[in-house]
């Protein structure tokens, strides 16, 4: 597990897991709450100094390549 903590004002969690995951870190919310007993307490907006245990990799293999399907070929 990876420990991170909120250095800049208006940081949500949403946005924490959007920069260090890319767009798959929505899929990380739930999880990453269980993780953190007592941080939906704090709010919507995380404030500075909070630290955030996050998973080191995504529990999710749908990131990766998919084949493609042509549907008029």
């Amino acid at each position: 597990m990876e420990k991170v903590t909120v250095s800049r004002e208006h940081t949500t969690l949403d946005l924490l897991l959007f920069r260090r995951f890319g767009a798959a870190g929505q899929f990380l919310l739930e999880s990453v709450l269980d993780a953190n007993r007592g941080l939906a307490a704090k709010g919507p907006v995380l404030p500075v100094g909070t630290i955030v245990t996050l998973p080191e990799q995504l529990g999710r293999t749908s990131t990766g390549e998919r084949p493609v399907v042509d549907l008029f070929g």
